[in-house]
């Protein structure tokens, strides 16, 4: 069993995970956009709501302490949902060093509970250079075909719904040889209401876009409970939260998952422009509404260590995982990493600039077994 998830009305949701065809598609757009050098500088999913919420934290934060000083920060950082994991059951790779990698993971769950039983849609791992302060980030798809512990070759989003955060992250430490100890999970509502809270934001509507943002926003609505209306005109206007979401996830126009991202990158620029023209009051009214929300094993004294680096840090590059990747369905589609051996040593090189990386005996026995069982192969 997959985990708890209303079936009542989700048409988009449906008609992602129904129609092979669009998949299909998906999985050849997203070959393309690795082609191209820009692409791959900009590239990311929709998990990037996750990082928006972990760039409105870090604001707020600095804002606190012209505030209230340290006090003042714990106090609003404990409103945070905390939980405790055991690191030493997260298979993690303690040969990286002077990396720091935290998974982040965004949810659809239609009420408070950001744990078991909810699916990890979208999941990125933030991974900090602690020499140079550089933030890569790898955006792994939530189809990607892996081994997870207890149930065999399975999709990586299945993970958190089965074990919540500490097998989500041993998934990613056990297929990819990382050493990811810490998380954070959002739900996917909070930034409609992030964007509600700053009073709406200003977004240009093409043409284009307007026959296909109603059906999201009808979709954004139900999923988080948060009316919102249609919009009916072409060009600039005020979003609201669910407009604004909604206008993030189109992805059936030219540029596809690309023009996605651009979205959804529009959507945080013009949030943070807006929270730059909030008094303290707001802000602080802002963090109540937010921060709640927020499902993490970070302690407050940890992120408050993150404060005199704040200003130095740098998202340089940001990636998708696998690079390479090709479709089966079996009894349900999947993502096949082609093959995870070779995807793993390339994530590596890149990522940890390990060019003599060889890749462990246990991650080429799961890349083995996922050869046999797809028949995919270099």
């Amino acid at each position: 069993m997959a985990g708890k998830h209303s079936a009542n009305g989700r048409d988009i949701r449906k008609r992602d995970i129904q129609n092979r065809d669009m998949q299909r598609r998906r999985n050849d757009t997203t070959k393309q956009i690795r082609k191209s050098p820009k692409n791959k500088k900009t590239k990311k999913n929709v998990v990037l709501k996750v990082i928006l919420i972990i760039l409105l934290i870090l604001i707020i934060i600095i804002a606190g302490i012209g505030v209230g000083g340290y006090s003042y920060i714990v106090s609003k950082l404990n409103k945070m949902q905390q939980v405790e994991i055991n690191v030493n059951e997260l298979n993690v790779n303690e040969e990286i060093k002077g990396y720091r990698n935290i998974a982040l993971f965004g949810v659809d769950s239609r009420d408070s509970n950001l744990g078991k039983g909810n699916r990890s849609d979208c999941i990125i791992i933030a991974s900090i250079n602690e020499k140079t302060n550089d933030i890569r980030l790898v955006s792994v798809y939530r189809d990607t075909y892996v081994q997870i512990e207890g149930h065999g070759l399975d999709k990586i989003t299945h993970a958190y719904s089965y074990g919540e955060a500490p097998l989500a992250i041993k998934t990613l430490n056990t297929n990819l040889d990382l050493n990811i100890t810490e998380f954070v999970t959002v739900n996917f509502d909070l930034v409609a209401e992030a964007v509600d809270a700053l009073g709406g934001i200003e977004m240009t509507i093409e043409t284009s876009e307007l026959q296909y943002i109603n059906q999201y926003i009808d979709g954004t609505s139900e999923n988080t409970g948060i009316k919102s209306t249609h919009i009916t005109k072409a060009g600039k206007q005020t979003l609201d939260g669910v407009q604004a979401v909604a206008y993030s996830r189109i992805r059936y126009t030219a540029g596809g998952d690309y023009k996605r991202t651009e979205r959804m990158r529009d959507v945080i620029e013009a949030m943070l422009r807006k929270l730059k023209t909030k008094s303290i009051g707001e802000i602080n009214n802002l963090m109540d509404r937010i921060l709640p929300k927020v499902y993490t094993n970070i302690s407050a004294s940890s992120i408050i260590a993150m404060i005199p680096n704040l200003l130095s840090y740098n998202i340089t590059e940001s990636i998708g995982w696998p690079y390479k990747t090709q479709g089966i369905t079996l009894d349900r589609w999947y993502g096949v990493p082609v093959t995870l051996e070779s995807n793993v040593k390339q994530l590596h090189k890149e990522l940890f600039d390990e060019p003599d990386y060889e890749v462990p005996s246990d991650i080429k026995g799961i890349s083995n077994k996922i050869v046999n069982k797809t028949g995919y192969k270099e």
